[in-house]
């Protein structure tokens, strides 16, 4: 069987595409190894657009429901895709498990992921006060006392989405410096909430463990690098704000796609084009704002499109 379009990915940008192309009569499938994105573990969201609060769990719950209230898409749950061939006028997708799929058009929306510590009590407590996105949950630790671990732009916009809601912020870099935009390194170094850590290297992450229902972050330990002296902080959270990394592998070694400097699909962002009969959507592409609503937006953007390339509408 052939489809029009395969979407890749089931996070917000994946299951928005999938809701339009089911809804534009578009012969689908989505191939997800899971729903909700990197949202799945967080707390409290509550910047997701007509809700005023919602776990990340619950989001996925909603984003899956939503999706397959729909009728006329095709949904492989727990798939991997891994590979992606050009084939005549369109793609093969292979999965893991040796199936083949064939489309004629195809939309990434995989994703990315964090970087992590990886570091004792990191995993274990993820969710459960260790927190990748500013963002999203910094109203969860209003009146808390956290640390934000990094020295570049990820880290100091998570001490500016946090400066509102934690009582104390410690932000701790690895190097002997901040490497981020001057206003921002200003804003964190002038607020009596802000105490910097330089050359320091994160050893364990406290809490609870192992963790259970209502166990959180109870502080962190890290290395002075200078002195070599190990030292503890008794914290309420730890964001863990050192960068993210793209899912673009499958984009790698596909002819016409171009990617940047940091691994993101560069895309038309009129119309979500990476390349003839490839479109992108969500973190894995060129966007500069790395948020769910965004990535809904864009893949929405992404199927319209795809649905006048169908049917021959010109619209720029």
């Amino acid at each position: 069987m052939k489809y029009e379009l395969a979407i890749v990915g089931g996070g917000p940008a994946g299951v928005s595409a999938g809701i339009y192309a089911a809804r534009k009569k578009i012969k689908t499938i989505l191939i997800a190894e899971s729903f909700g994105g990197q949202s799945l573990t967080s707390l409290d969201i509550q910047n997701w657009i007509g809700t005023k609060s919602v776990t990340g769990l619950d989001l996925a719950k909603m984003l899956e429901e939503h999706l397959r209230a729909q009728e006329g898409i095709d949904i492989k749950e727990g798939a991997r895709v891994e590979s992606i061939q050009k084939s005549g006028d369109g793609f093969k997708l292979a999965l893991k498990n040796n199936e083949v799929i064939e489309t004629k058009y195809l939309l990434l929306a995989n994703g990315s992921h964090r970087k992590k510590l990886g570091v004792p009590g990191e995993r274990e407590l993820d969710g459960r006060g260790v927190a990748y996105c500013s963002t999203c949950d910094a109203p969860v630790f209003a009146g808390k006392t956290i640390a934000i671990v990094g020295g570049g732009n990820s880290a100091l916009e998570g001490v500016r989405d946090s400066l509102p809601y934690a009582s104390k912020i410690y932000l701790i870099a690895r190097g002997d410096h901040l490497r981020g935009d001057p206003i921002s390194q200003e804003k964190a170094k002038n607020s009596d909430k802000v105490e910097i850590i330089y050359n320091a290297e994160i050893q364990e992450i406290l809490g609870d463990l192992p963790a259970q229902a209502g166990k959180m972050v109870t502080g962190l330990k890290y290395k002075d690098k200078k002195g070599g002296e190990i030292k503890a902080l008794k914290l309420d959270g730890v964001f863990v704000e050192i960068g993210s990394v793209p899912n673009s592998d499958l984009a790698k070694e596909m002819p016409g796609i171009k990617l940047n400097n940091y691994s993101e699909i560069i895309v038309d962002h009129k119309t979500q084009v990476a390349a003839p009969g490839v479109w992108a959507a969500g973190d894995v592409a060129d966007v500069l704002y790395k948020q769910n609503n965004i990535s809904a937006g864009d893949a929405v953007k992404a199927v319209l499109n795809i649905y006048d390339t169908l049917h021959s509408v010109k619209r720029i």
